[in-house]
């Protein structure tokens, strides 16, 4: 049996006018980009090709305002079976306040093709109570991970 991602069917979910959908088509990858480099702490320093490829690998999460504008970003790293890294979720600042980072984390796990996945992760600075509100939680053994710190 094989499993190829790239044939999963995009999921569109709607709340309050908004959109948020799995459909790549409707990714813009430089209002990604520019807010990655501009406005995040954790990936100012991406580059158009790094992001291409990673979302070649990853499932992105597209929110559009009731005028069909852009207004946030997010991606899963998984291998829809046991494990999904949620990461670069970014709403912008006009849209901040309505709950969308929280809506995107609830409605990502109802994907049809993630409901076997079981262990659910993500890194955040500043935003722990947005995810908690999707049932996330602090990791009970942090000392446990482990990573291979980037090289300069």
């Amino acid at each position: 049996m094989s499993f190829d991602p790239r044939t999963i069917a995009p999921q569109v979910w709607h709340r309050d006018g908004y959109t948020l959908t799995t459909d790549r088509t409707q990714l813009d990858i430089d209002r990604v980009l520019g807010f990655l480099t501009q406005d995040s702490y954790w990936a100012s320093t991406m580059t158009r090709a790094r992001l291409e490829r990673a979302l070649d690998a990853s499932l992105p999460m597209v929110i559009h305002d009731p005028s069909g504008a852009f207004a946030g970003f997010g991606r899963l790293v998984t291998d829809y079976a046991t494990f999904a890294y949620l990461r670069d979720v970014f709403i912008l600042r006009d849209h901040r306040g309505k709950g969308l980072a929280s809506w995107l984390a609830v409605v990502i796990r109802t994907h049809p093709e993630l409901t076997q996945v079981t262990n659910w992760l993500l890194f955040t600075r500043d935003a722990q109570g947005i995810y908690e509100r999707a049932g996330f939680r602090p990791v009970p053994y942090p000392d446990g991970y482990m990573k291979v710190p980037p090289t300069a």
